[in-house]
């Protein structure tokens, strides 16, 4: 499409904008704006008070201006009317570091300068729930090893149907979609991009999901662990860096183990170097260290990782190489802010590239069996707050994605810390009320 968003109003019959950008914790943030008044935001922006959001900012700052990125723009197919678009924010003309958008435009920048074009596909798993929160909306949804189920996949076709139906007709590529390894949970896969524009799409994806779900009367969601025994919801990322005019795949070696060139392996090795810190990005809540530290589930695995290893066409390890010429990196979850997640990616793997980092031994054991076998690779943190410190101690990687952001970053889930260490919980009362 062309750059004028006024015009592609026109041309489609859109009325509404929502001009979105997300926010450190993921918040997506939008105004809706009339057409009539989009040529002006397009120039100037849409005005926010960024204090009112997760952004490290006080009620003193100035206007924060989301300013809509037209190449970005996606016509809501469930509701024609609008267009939602994402947005980069600025203040005083200049752009806002800690915002999530902006440090992964800069990282992809810093890419293409070394000549390289970081492609990646997310896999966003999520729950369909009852309204208030507190079951999966499906009663008949009971199998010990539910992973696949196509009795369950149909009883929810309506909704699921609706979304990939949506999603190519957007031509996303949208290619298989099933039920997941937890009751309730479902995956669906659509092909890979550039990093932003991933990014972007997985943005809107949740969106999307969360909206059709409601309009069957449903609730979607993507929190990490949402029922106790249950597998929780990942969003693995496949990588892969091409050349500066996205061409010829330069992770791809077929002389190489795996099939993963040098250079690939270097990216990896940067991976490794800062999983434990990339985790407070990967893994951003309370909730997600109840995924990546969940014993065993109902149906017999967490298919999540807590060590720090990689693999061939494994999924019992953090990382596997299920093909050549790309990896997948297991770690993150639901939660992940979809541009800080391809942000922090880049980061690594940037550091890795240059300081030719090895990503170590490679394991092919099944890590839930004989993972204790396993000396001297690192475990993944146990909590947020031991994540904040790994990545508090990674100077090369918070100096990477911006030292603006990574303050405000660790300030902001510091305070959230903080906040639930503070609640008084049942747990507390049921296990030291008679000591």
């Amino acid at each position: 499409m062309g750059n004028d968003l006024a015009a592609f109003a026109k041309e489609n019959g859109v009325k509404y904008f929502m001009i979105s950008y997300t926010d450190l914790f993921g918040g997506q943030r939008a105004k809706l704006v009339p057409a009539q008044a989009i040529a002006d935001m397009q120039k100037d922006g849409a005005g926010f008070a960024g204090f009112a959001t997760w952004l490290d900012l006080t009620p003193a700052h100035p206007d924060m201006l989301a300013v809509p990125d037209p190449a970005s723009v996606i016509q809501l197919p469930w509701k024609p009317d609008v267009a939602w678009v994402a947005a980069n924010c600025i203040m005083d003309d200049k752009e806002v570091d800690q915002a999530p958008r902006n440090t992964l435009k800069r990282l992809i920048a810093e890419a293409a300068s070394d000549g390289m074009h970081v492609k990646t596909g997310v896999e966003a798993e999520f729950f369909l729930i009852s309204p208030d929160g507190k079951t999966i909306s499906d009663e008949y949804d009971t199998a010990s090893k539910p992973c696949y189920d196509q009795q369950a996949v149909m009883r929810r076709y309506d909704v699921i149907a609706e979304i990939c139906d949506h999603m190519l007709a957007l031509g996303w590529g949208a290619y298989q979609n099933d039920h997941e390894d937890a009751n309730g949970q479902f995956e669906m896969n659509w092909a890979f991009d550039d990093a932003l524009a991933t990014a972007d799409k997985h943005s809107f994806f949740k969106f999307m999901v969360k909206s059709i779900a409601e309009k069957h009367g449903l609730r979607a969601t993507f929190m990490p662990k949402p029922f106790q025994g249950l597998t929780g919801n990942g969003c693995h990322a496949h990588i892969s860096v091409w050349d500066k005019a996205g061409k010829t795949n330069v992770f791809a070696d077929n002389a190489m183990e795996l099939g993963l060139s040098a250079k690939g392996k270097n990216f990896l090795g940067g991976i490794m170097k800062h999983a434990s810190a990339l985790a407070a990005i990967t893994n951003p809540t309370v909730n997600s260290y109840k995924r990546i530290n969940a014993p065993r589930t109902i149906s017999g695995a967490t298919w999540a990782p807590n060590t720090v290893t990689w693999t061939g066409n494994n999924r019992t390890h953090m990382v596997r190489v299920p093909g050549p010429g790309r990896f997948e990196l297991r770690l993150p979850d639901g939660a992940a802010n979809p541009y800080l997640l391809q942000a922090v990616i880049i980061a690594a793997g940037l550091d890795g590239i240059r300081s030719k980092a090895d990503p170590g031994k490679r394991y092919d054991i099944d890590m839930y069996q004989h993972g204790h076998t396993v000396k001297g690779a690192p475990k993944l943190p146990l909590n947020l707050l031991d994540a904040l410190r790994e990545f508090d101690k990674d100077k090369s990687l918070k100096a990477a994605l911006g030292e603006e952001f990574s303050s405000a970053y660790l300030k902001l889930k510091h305070q959230e810390w903080n906040s639930y260490a503070s609640h008084f919980t049942q747990w507390e009362r049921d296990h030291t009320l008679d000591i």
